[in-house]
């Protein structure tokens, strides 16, 4: 028998009882299904972030703070210490950086300029004779390269006063869509210690889209240092120089070991330097560890299902015995009849992963359009499941080979049947 006779016999064996077949096949689905739709999953939500990383992540830019030292839960509460305290109007886990601080960073070889971060909070944004609406800055903007639905990223030179908006501030504002928003002036709202109100006015140089990474608007120097005057405005001196985050840039020519090397000397300083890319990767390994969950789930019901595989080919090799003994008798090899039989378990898992990995892409399908328009809809460019055909063909080969794997028993028990007895059986 040609090998290409093998393969259709196999093909056409496998449905000889159709009710068992289907069967078998629907249990493989399940698995394949439940595997595609997992890894689709890992799929969209790692390219999203991955590609918010390549645009929020400034690749020469270092947070920096004071590092903190574990206290053990046994030692009992810290003691006070007077010097510390000294001149801190809040209390919190990190301490407030310094001049002195900033001078010491600054001094690492390899750090082209420090500054603190600034706490901005302003009051409200109004746009003509809109209302006023609560208004969210980025903190982060220092490290960030924002995706822009209209205008352009801000400026860091000039004297003009610029802000980003974000995405879900255009309608609000009064403006008909991101492309009026730009170039229009914007009121501003911030309060003085003492708490009373001023207005700043800005320019809109663009609109951002809102992202999982970073929200709120993004404003230049020139806008940041006249909001961060007007709250420092009545307020102590030793409570205005405070902050317990500065940002540092680095030769974005660096290598990984020479950033590395800063981020050292910076803790045998005292303080504790990460990349965007350092923080964000929490992010990515908690996701990667919920897909990995997710599949060890679908793996688990496609070993369910080779069992069903195995269960299959045993009763195929008990009905087909005296047919083993009649091909054996008429010349055929055991190695032919252990391939007859193992592409008949190959040929249950390929059309078990193909119409599972079909009805998880139609599945998918409409579950994104239903999450792009709801649930995700403020994170444009988010598909929460994206097929990729690399990961979806390892899927296939996966179950073929769980399959191949639940047939080489039934398959070497046919192999090995002496051809006498099979003609006698019963």
């Amino acid at each position: 028998m040609k090998t290409i006779d093998v393969i259709t016999s196999a093909a056409g064996n496998s449905f000889r009882s159709k009710a068992r077949t289907i069967l078998t096949v629907t249990a493989v689905f399940i698995g394949a299904f439940t595997l595609t739709i997992t890894s689709a999953i890992g799929t969209g939500v790692s390219s999203y972030i991955d590609t918010q990383i390549a645009a929020f992540g400034a690749p020469d830019v270092l947070s920096v703070m004071k590092s903190t030292e574990a206290t053990p839960e046994d030692a009992g509460p810290t003691p006070y210490d007077p010097e510390r305290a000294a001149g801190a109007p809040f209390q919190d886990d990190t301490d407030p950086l310094t001049a002195k601080d900033l001078e010491s960073i600054a001094a690492v070889p390899g750090i082209l300029d420090v500054s603190a971060a600034r706490n901005l909070a302003p009051r409200y944004i109004q746009y003509a004779n809109s209302g006023r609406f609560e208004l969210g800055v980025n903190a982060n903007a220092s490290l960030s390269t924002p995706q822009l639905a209209a205008g352009s990223q801000l400026s860091t030179q000039g004297s003009e006063p610029q802000i980003l908006l974000v995405s879900n501030y255009v309608q609000s504002l009064g403006f008909s869509g991101p492309e009026d928003a730009v170039g229009k002036t914007v009121i501003i709202g911030v309060a003085e210690y003492s708490g009373v109100i001023r207005e700043v006015q800005a320019v809109v140089a663009g609109v951002q889209t809102e992202t999982i990474l970073a929200s709120g608007a993004a404003l230049n120097p020139v806008l940041a240092g006249a909001i961060d005057d007007i709250q420092n405005t009545g307020k102590p001196a030793e409570m205005a120089a405070l902050s317990a985050l500065a940002t540092a840039h680095f030769d974005p020519a660096l290598d990984t070991a020479a950033v590395d090397g800063i981020k050292a000397e910076l803790a045998g300083k005292g303080f504790v330097a990460l990349t965007v890319a350092d923080q964000i990767g929490v992010i990515q390994s908690v996701i990667s560890g919920i897909i990995g969950i997710l599949n060890a789930f679908a793996v688990i019901a496609l070993i369910a299902a080779g069992f069903g595989i195995i269960n299959t080919l045993f009763m195929s090799v008990q009905e087909r015995t005296r047919e083993i003994g009649l091909m054996k008798a008429m010349g055929m090899g055991g190695g032919r009849i252990y391939a007859l039989f193992s592409l008949e378990a190959v040929f249950i898992g390929l059309l078990g992963s193909l119409i599972g990995a079909v009805a998880a892409v139609a599945t998918g399908t409409v579950a994104n359009t239903y999450l792009t328009g709801t649930v995700v809809a403020d994170l444009e460019g988010l598909q929460v499941l994206r097929f990729a055909p690399a990961p979806m063909a390892l899927v296939i080969l996966l179950v073929m080979l769980i399959a191949f794997l639940a047939g080489t028993l039934p398959a070497r028990r046919a192999a090995r049947q002496n051809p006498i007895e099979a003609l006698r059986y019963e």
